[in-house]
Order: structure tokens, then C-alpha cells, then sequence
């Protein structure tokens, strides 16, 4: 039991340091590329070391980033994000095939992991766009057109290509982690 622990410690570990220094590596260069890489992390999390992990990295990861300087400025968009994560994360577990690792059900893993993603945007439209940030002080309308349009459509394709990325890469790690 206590080999269980201290592996999924220092697996939850390994992949929150990953996160961060692909936060921070790639935060300049957009969120196609950014969100894309955190949301295949957090996939990837949930389905090679556990939920619990996957849930601890898609609530901490945003905070993270906003104390790094790379996230959102305002903290009440950091919540909304972490929750979005959350929501990703439970709706990938709950419907995808457990065994994603073995690289089966890929068509039907991906329209899982997909599904997923639209929860995730869902969540954020109707909490940040529609209810959070019309009430946030100090925020013109202009800021929250340009913020909004972040937490929309691109969310779903981050989301997807996260998705894509996770289903290639969960069973190439199984595979090496059996030799």
C-alpha cells in the first residue's frame, strides 16, 4: 500500500512539474498551443496515474498559472477556469473506456474525450462569459468581448486536439511502461 502512495505521489508530482514548465514554456506563444498541451496533461493525468490526480492538476494548474504571471489577471476568471477543468476531467472519466490505455475504442474514446471538451466550454460560456464577467468591477465592455471570445470556440478545439494528443499518447506510455 505505501508503494501505491509514494508512486502516485510522485506521479501527480512529475505531472504537475510538467504542466508548469509547459505553461510557462509555451504561454507566449497562444492558447491553441498552451491549452491544447494542458488539457491533453490533464487526460493524460486522469487516465495513466488516477481521477484524484486529474482533478488535483485541473484545479491547481490555472492557479498556478495565474501566480506564475502566465494565466488570467483577474482571479474570478482563474476559479471559473479550474472548475472548467474539473468538469474535462470528470466527463472524460465518467465516459471514456478505462482501459484508453490500450489503445482500443479510439473512434469511440475520442467522441468521449470530445463530448468532454463541449462540457468544458459549456461550463465556461454560460459561467464566465454570461454570468462571471459582466460582474467583475473594472472590466470595460471591449475587455469582456476580447476575454469572452477566448473562453468560446476555442475551448472546444483545445479541448479536441487535447484529446487527440491524449489518445495517441496514453497507450505509447503503457506500452513502454510494461517492457
Amino acid at each position: 500500500m505505501k508503494n501505491k502512495q509514494v508512486r502516485f505521489t510522485t506521479q501527480t508530482a512529475m505531472m504537475l512539474a510538467l504542466l508548469v514548465v509547459v505553461q510557462f514554456m509555451t504561454g507566449s506563444l497562444g492558447q491553441l498551443l498552451t491549452g491544447s498541451l494542458v488539457n491533453m496533461i490533464l487526460l493524460v493525468t486522469t487516465f495513466m496515474v488516477g481521477l484524484n490526480s486529474g482533478l488535483f492538476l485541473a484545479f491547481v494548474s490555472p492557479f498556478l498559472a495565474h501566480f506564475l504571471g502566465i494565466g488570467p489577471a483577474f482571479i474570478q476568471i482563474v476559479v471559473f477556469v479550474a472548475l472548467g477543468n474539473v468538469v474535462l476531467v470528470t466527463i472524460a472519466w465518467l465516459t471514456a473506456d478505462k482501459n484508453i490505455a490500450e489503445g482500443k475504442k479510439f473512434l469511440v474514446n475520442g467522441l468521449f474525450l470530445v463530448i468532454a471538451g463541449i462540457a468544458k466550454t459549456a461550463f465556461l460560456w454560460l459561467g464566465l462569459v454570461k454570468l462571471a464577467l459582466p460582474l467583475i468591477p473594472g472590466l470595460t465592455d471591449p475587455q469582456i468581448a476580447m476575454i469572452s471570445t477566448s473562453f468560446t470556440w476555442p475551448q472546444i478545439i483545445t479541448a479536441c486536439i487535447g484529446a487527440f494528443l491524449t489518445l495517441i499518447i496514453v497507450p505509447m506510455i503503457k506500452k513502454s511502461d510494461k517492457k
